[in-house]
């Protein structure tokens, strides 16, 4: 991670909105899924690699090729990297009442063969379990509404019909594992609402501004999990009172971890410095844990600091919060402890390799 890109991220955005044997959805389907790529492969925003994003749009959207391209993910996103996908398109509800399952409908899918023509949460799920990365991101936008017209089923004239959307084991499922994550436009029984004229959805919308900075309230240089969340669901009732709240989904996620580049990985100064100048200080321990706290504020653990450092965590006390465990931490590295390989250097180099304009940083002598 540095501030010229984020090598480490890739991405696989879907979008259909013209179904070859299902009603059609909006333009703004389309625009959602090409808006996003936009934005993660913009340098001034998010700085992920364009060859790491692929699109798959309408035609390019079947079943197969959906389930290639995941694999495709699977092969080039290692352990240490993010990956995020991204579906705007029609879910259908299949399953009896009380044990409701859904599946992702491609431009191919035909509701007479809908089992054997879809793909089934089961094999959405196995595809993001092959993913070696470490941080996955799964976005769900469904079950739109189009203008003032809400369509609550799909539908193809002759005879076939499913209940349109998620259900909510389809969400616990598609967010099972380590590392993995789940932001659905809208609860099981809502819709994702698309204004007449708009350009995205109403989730959609937020998603970007949040991907282009708004949800990086600290100023961090980076966006990052739950931040974006917060920020989105915190945004799309805004626009929706009352009828349409994102929902997330995680299981054993140990970090805030980032997503993306903020503005392209650009900073602020400190907290507390109203010049916008970083303090200065003559003692390079307090400078390291100042600098540290701010860019890491979840401790150690943050971005695997610690570790890409040469540290050991098992070697370190735990502590409540991100500063506590940070003084907590340079004490014990100061005293030799915190693992075998650790040092100044090198954690102020790992450090220098994320953020190497960083002021504050560049400052430090070590010791």
């Amino acid at each position: 991670m540095n501030q010229t890109g984020y090598p480490k991220g890739h991405a696989l955005l879907i979008g259909v909105a013209n179904y070859q044997r299902v009603a059609d959805l909006p333009t703004a389907i389309l625009n959602d899924a090409q808006d996003v790529a936009a934005t993660l492969t913009s340098p001034n925003y998010c700085g992920y690699e364009p060859a790491n994003v692929v699109t798959l749009l309408d035609g390019q959207a079947t079943r197969a090729a959906v389930l290639n391209a995941l694999a495709e993910l699977s092969a080039r996103a290692g352990t240490d990297d993010t990956a995020f996908v991204f579906f705007s398109g029609h879910g259908a509800v299949v399953g009896s009442p009380g044990d409701e399952d859904s599946v992702l409908v491609t431009v191919d899918t035909d509701l007479a063969d809908i089992q054997g023509t879809s793909i089934s949460s089961d094999e959405f799920a196995r595809a993001l379990s092959q993913i070696k990365a470490e941080r996955v991101l799964v976005f769900i936008d469904a079950c739109h509404a189009g203008g003032a017209s809400v369509s609550k089923t799909l539908t193809d004239g002759k005879g076939h019909e499913f209940k349109s959307g998620y259900s909510s084991n389809t969400f616990v499922k598609l967010a099972s594992g380590r590392g993995r994550a789940l932001m659905a436009s809208c609860r099981a029984d809502e819709v994702s609402a698309v204004f007449s004229g708009a350009r995205n959805s109403v989730f959609t919308t937020a998603l970007l501004a949040g991907l282009k900075g708004a949800a990086d309230m600290s100023s961090s240089g980076f966006i990052k999990l739950f931040d974006l969340f917060n920020y989105v669901a915190e945004e799309v009732p805004k626009q929706i009172p009352d009828n349409q709240h994102p929902i997330f989904k995680a299981e054993n996620l140990e970090v805030n971890f980032a997503v993306a580049l903020s503005c392209g990985g650009k900073k602020s100064a400190l907290p507390g410095s109203s010049t916008g100048v970083f303090v200065a200080t003559q003692d390079p321990w307090v400078a390291l844990e100042l600098a540290l706290v701010e860019l890491y504020p979840l401790g150690p653990r943050d971005q695997e600091i610690w570790s890409r450092a040469g540290g050991d965590l098992s070697r370190l006390e735990f502590q409540s919060t991100g500063q506590a465990a940070w003084h907590s931490a340079l004490r014990k590295l100061a005293q030799g402890g915190g693992g075998r390989f650790v040092t100044f250097a090198a954690l102020l180099r790992t450090a220098l390799e994320d953020f190497s304009n960083h002021p504050a940083l560049t400052a430090i002598q070590a010791p």
